[in-house]
């Protein structure tokens, strides 16, 4: 095991207080400075997928550092434009994460044939951004991919160009060699670390390379915004063999489960991409968590380009989606983080239905923090914008997620 070396605490981003929102805020508060445009002509010309890792400056150095004590820190990314500053990438190299998550659109790189020329392109910018390439080398990273990152938007599992895609994702976040995701279909993973007592298991879901098509509405717009209704019977989310390794997943011994889904899990009331459409597979997923008896489970996700809370209970379904029973509920009060976009955000969208949300949403730039305290037993998650200001938070005690 790789340990990574201690950095002095005054190298670590402060916790700012949680604020109100008032529209002053999102222009006053005192931001560091923002990573640089980084200019595209020349990469964008070379264009072809083997370009872009032949001595390419990251990911020289393929390691997994894993924190030395028990992780307290982890940062939660997605929706990562490469060719516009990320100001909020700076505040979490500041924050020093034990755990970099990355959810996916970690780049934008939707190809136009299998030559794969735009996600190569996409992959090779992003590698020159110095606080992407500092994430990379020092911290444990997790990454796992979505539509965008994948090389189609909204695609699911009959996209046809997957295994050029992930050949490009598995270079870029340099996955050695042994690495089980080299030898399976989909890019699914789970790592566990810390000591017995406090130990974080983070499960990274592919929910892309084995979905079933998505259900149109009929003139194109949902209830409540969006594209898609809810699917029928026998749709897929994960697929067999990924449900089955989740299976033995949540069997593994741990306090603390961060459950990355890159669609949101919780989430209702829209008709954009999430679990929702897919009521069988959700309910599945309430199932396993309770018939596996996994305890301390967090769901974490992005693609919405808006921060968010939400929690389902075990005693009551909040869903507009299904007729799920009880029995295909969590056995406790499951909450979902959700984190997008680093710099890519969506102004369309100030509020929507949600009627399992925690408050509002946050439609400005922003990430996620997980802040462990082992010695108070609590896990708080909260959704920061990139001037380091909380604007959405909920503190959950471990011990009453089981």
């Amino acid at each position: 095991m790789t340990c990574r070396s201690p950095r002095p605490a005054d190298l670590r981003a402060p916790i700012l207080p949680t604020r109100p929102d008032t529209t002053p805020a999102l222009f006053t508060t005192a931001r560091p400075a923002a990573s640089p445009v980084i200019p595209r002509r020349g990469i964008l010309k070379a264009g072809v997928a083997g370009l872009m890792l032949a001595g390419l400056p990251a990911p020289a150095e393929a390691r997994t550092p894993q924190p030395a004590g028990p992780a307290t820190r982890v940062a939660l990314m997605s929706c990562i434009h490469q060719a516009r500053p990320a100001p909020a990438l700076d505040l979490v190299v500041g924050y020093d994460p034990d755990i970099a998550i990355f959810a996916g659109d970690n780049v934008y790189g939707d190809v136009s044939g299998p030559e794969m020329t735009e996600l190569a392109a996409a992959y090779a910018l992003a590698a020159t951004r110095p606080a992407f390439t500092t994430l990379r080398r020092d911290r444990l990273v997790m990454p796992i991919w979505d539509d965008h990152d994948r090389g189609i938007d909204d695609g699911g599992g009959d996209f046809p160009h997957s295994t050029a895609a992930k050949a490009l994702f598995q270079a870029f976040w340099a996955l050695p060699a042994d690495d089980p995701r080299r030898g399976r279909a989909g890019l699914y993973h789970a790592v566990i670390t810390g000591p017995v007592g406090r130990r974080v298991q983070v499960i990274l879901l592919d929910c892309r390379s084995f979905r079933s098509p998505l259900a149109l509405a009929a003139g194109g717009l949902a209830p409540g915004g969006g594209r898609y209704v809810p699917s029928g019977p026998e749709q897929a989310m994960l697929g067999a063999d990924q449900w089955a390794w989740l299976a033995d997943q949540f069997r593994q011994p741990a306090e603390l489960r961060l459950v990355v889904s890159s669609i949101q899990v919780i989430a209702d009331g829209h008709g954009w991409e999430s679990w929702r459409l897919m009521a069988d597979e959700r309910a599945r997923l309430w199932r396993l968590i309770r018939d596996t008896g996994a305890r301390g489970v967090v769901l974490l996700s992005g693609d919405r380009h808006l921060g968010a809370l939400y929690r389902t209970e075990p005693g009551s379904d909040n869903s507009d989606a299904s007729r799920i029973d009880t029995g295909s509920l969590p056995p406790y009060p499951v909450t979902e983080l959700t984190a997008s976009s680093v710099n890519l955000p969506n102004l369309a969208i100030t509020d929507e239905p949600g009627p399992n949300r925690l408050g509002r949403v946050w439609p400005m730039e922003n990430w996620g923090r997980i802040d462990i305290d082992w010695w108070q037993g609590t896990v708080t998650l909260a959704v920061v914008d990139d001037g380091g200001i909380t604007r959405r938070q909920a503190v959950l005690r471990i011990a009453e997620l089981a």
